[in-house]
């Protein structure tokens, strides 16, 4: 079993998360888009405006995934 010490992320993890946080925040919003899509089946089915709003979190997604794979530092962290 491990400790309460070891369980806790080290400095490298945490370095590592917030270099993902862009994407991870761009994931988020893609949920939340789809999150009002089911909602919205609710009320009478989801307006162009919730749509717009999920294919723009979808791009952006791609957008950060694309600008996190050039980073040379992106690169060592997955190494």
């Amino acid at each position: 079993m491990r400790s309460i010490r070891e369980a806790r992320p080290t400095s490298a993890d945490l370095a590592a998360i917030e270099a993902e946080w862009p994407l991870i925040e761009a994931e988020l919003s893609v949920l939340d888009a789809e999150i009002a899509l089911i909602n919205a089946a609710d009320q009478g089915g989801p307006s162009p405006l919730d749509w717009r709003r999920l294919r723009r979190a979808e791009a952006r997604v791609t957008r950060v995934a694309a600008e996190l794979a050039t980073r040379p530092a992106a690169r060592k962290a997955v190494a």
